[in-house]
């Protein structure tokens, strides 16, 4: 039985890493290096780190800053945010990025999902989706386009299945950096969809919400705030999973 991984997913901005509410208010958690090594320390399976400069903003890719992260990682190390060619792709992954995070160019040009799969396979592509809840029904949302009305969550998921994503990244923007645990009914519905591994963000405030999010069908838990502002750790989340009987890698 594969095991769950515990990803810290960070947020690149004003050269510092952050972690949003909300996708509004931002926290800093700290210097790129340093926090890289400190995740080092901490036992955990990836770590996630978005460009929302590059992205929110329309700048270009802060490579450099993400080289000196990717030089601190012994870790799987997934990176996205801004990119707009498989150029940045490569350069991406030249810098020492295992995979690679797409999110408003998927949107834009769903086929760039399967040139990209294509030439660099699967296994490299994750695909971003933010969804928030809105008169209760699920809509993806993008910070550059605001809410997709004309795409519906269920046929976004198949069609990113189909042209190659390797994985998804699975945010709920209303619980995003609130602690206030994952939004399990958006990671069963996923579930239920697609057949990629699902890596679910956006809500952990204790470890028995890892415990939560796997038991409704997420593969993954990435996670921020708890690991900069609660007293729990990594570990500590896997030895509830552990204990809960879902594997992981102690």
């Amino acid at each position: 039985m594969l095991k769950h991984r515990v990803i810290p997913c960070v947020l690149l901005k004003d050269w510092q890493l952050t972690k949003s509410v909300g996708f509004e208010e931002f926290r800093t958690i700290g210097h790129p290096k340093v926090t890289s090594k400190i995740y080092n320390r901490r036992n955990v399976d990836e770590l996630i780190v978005l460009d929302i400069d590059a992205s929110n903003l329309e700048k270009s890719i802060n490579y450099k800053t993400l080289s000196d992260i990717a030089q601190e990682c012994f870790m799987p190390l997934t990176l996205g945010g801004g990119i707009r060619s498989l150029e940045d792709i490569n350069k991406l992954l030249e810098i020492g990025a295992d995979k690679v995070s797409l999110n408003t160019i998927a949107l834009k040009k769903p086929d760039f999902i399967k040139e990209a799969s294509v030439k660099y396979g699967s296994q490299c592509i994750v695909i971003s989706i933010d969804v928030i809840k809105e008169e209760q029904c699920y809509k993806i949302y993008n910070k550059n386009l605001g809410v997709v009305h004309d795409l519906d969550l269920r046929l976004w998921m198949h069609t990113c299945e189909r042209l190659g994503a390797g994985e998804i990244l699975l945010t709920s923007v209303d619980h995003d950096g609130r602690e206030c645990g994952y939004d399990v009914d958006l990671i069963a519905l996923v579930a239920k969809e697609v057949n990629i591994p699902i890596i679910a963000n956006g809500g952990a405030g204790n470890p028995l919400h890892a415990v939560d999010a796997i038991r409704a069908g997420a593969d993954a838990i990435a996670a921020a705030s708890i690991f900069h502002f609660t007293q729990y750790t990594p570990d500590n989340i896997k030895e509830v999973l552990q204990k809960a009987n879902l594997p992981v890698r102690l």
